[in-house]
């Protein structure tokens, strides 16, 4: 059983400033509540190939894995995706411009449960939408806030 977890905000600011500030894996921590950690392994700035490290909060868990930025196209979308531990998964960032001001975000996590984690799956879609509206939220209240 996959995952499959989509959710979308309209943050007041520029596409720029929202793609600048959401595409550096650095502020990762800044707006997602589960991340305690990031690591760049690869020079920033971020590009194709890069990878960062992530340490995180999941479900009661730490989890501990690298990134790596698969597509990376300025102002439209960021792909990364890991393939390590118990669920391999990709995030994707995607922006539109709904005007001067006001970009909306989306932020999607795909992937295939393996071993214990594919038993959980429901769960942990569940707590990942939870998890992305309220990341989405505090990125939208830090950026509408500069």
């Amino acid at each position: 059983m996959s995952v499959d977890v989509e959710t979308r905000t309209v943050i007041e600011r520029p596409i720029d400033v929202v793609y600048t500030f959401a595409s550096d894996p650095t502020n990762a921590s800044d707006w997602y509540a589960n991340i305690a950690r990031v690591e760049w392994k690869s020079e920033p700035p971020a590009r194709v190939g890069s990878v960062v490290a992530f340490e995180a909060q999941f479900l009661g868990r730490t989890l501990r894995y690298d990134y790596e930025i698969a597509e990376l196209v300025a102002c439209e979308r960021l792909v990364m995706r890991t393939s390590q531990g118990p669920f391999p998964m990709r995030t994707t960032y995607t922006w539109q411009s709904l005007g001067p001001n006001s970009t909306e975000m989306t932020l999607r996590n795909d992937g295939d449960p393996a071993g214990f984690s594919r038993f959980v799956t429901p769960m942990m879609s569940i707590a990942m939408r939870r998890a992305n509206r309220k990341d989405l939220a505090k990125l939208k209240a830090v950026l509408e806030s500069m």
